[in-house]
């Protein structure tokens, strides 16, 4: 009997820091497709040292866009998405594999674990952090989001969970933080501005506020130490930049 198939879709762009790692850690699977924008460092290099198909799209249609494209460059009987700055666990790779070998459910969320400059955070609506990414190819896709994508699922059935954590290095310094809060916010905006809504700068201050106490209070990010304020901060100020850069559009355009 053939055994089920498995491939790997990855997104980058200038991933160089986190993604011989990412790849190394999940090269068990049958075939690995990293779609890339356009990278202007190391990125293409080491993906294709890791046995990785790289497809370049320099033209960028937002997250959810792009990783639908990875999912299509595949025709592997199972599909696991990640990011380039996750790495799968040892116990989440054995799952993995058992899970496809004898699967009790068509798709099966993972639980991931972030870092904030070095420090793993354990609250601040971070974590618990259960989220689909194996499915059986056909089962699935990403949300059009420019930002914030989700996968959606073509089946009702629920879903099944796997064993071990999926280790998200997702702001690795302060620069990062800054870099991610400029993009996340514009890509906001841009996002909503697109839907019709609108932007001012008293729902920028209300909403920006209302974003950190709910990070730092409601979701006990104040039991993560200083870590949790700052991403409480980081919280706040996004919304704040989002919905104040939503204005200047609804203004200018």
């Amino acid at each position: 009997m053939t055994q089920p198939t498995l491939g790997i879709a990855i997104i980058t762009y200038n991933a160089a820091a986190r993604l011989a790692q990412c790849l190394a850690a999940v090269s068990f699977a049958d075939d690995i497709v990293v779609i890339d924008g356009g990278s202007t460092d190391a990125t293409a290099g080491i993906a294709e040292a890791h046995r990785a198909r790289v497809i370049v799209e320099r033209e960028w249609p937002g997250f959810g866009p792009q990783k639908n494209r990875a999912l299509d460059a595949l025709a592997t009987d199972w599909v696991l998405s990640i990011d380039a700055d996750e790495v799968v666990s040892p116990e989440l790779a054995a799952s993995i594999r058992a899970a496809i070998a004898d699967p009790r459910a068509d798709v099966y969320a993972v639980d991931r674990l972030s870092s904030f400059c070095g420090e793993w955070i354990r609250h601040s609506g971070w974590y618990p952090d259960w989220i689909p990414r194996l499915f059986r190819r056909g089962t699935a896709r990403f949300s059009d989001d420019l930002v914030h994508e989700r996968l959606v699922l073509s089946t009702a059935a629920p879903l099944a969970r796997l064993e071990g954590r999926l280790m998200h290095y997702s702001y690795e310094d302060f620069e990062t933080v800054l870099r991610k809060l400029d993009a996340y916010s514009t890509a906001g905006a841009l996002q909503r501005h697109a839907a019709g809504k609108r932007g001012s700068f008293g729902i920028a201050v209300t909403r920006g506020l209302w974003a950190f106490l709910r990070t730092y209070f409601l979701r006990r990010g104040f039991l993560d130490g200083r870590s949790g304020f700052m991403i409480a901060v980081f919280n706040g100020q996004t919304v704040y930049y989002r919905f104040l850069k939503l204005a200047h559009l609804n203004a200018f355009r």
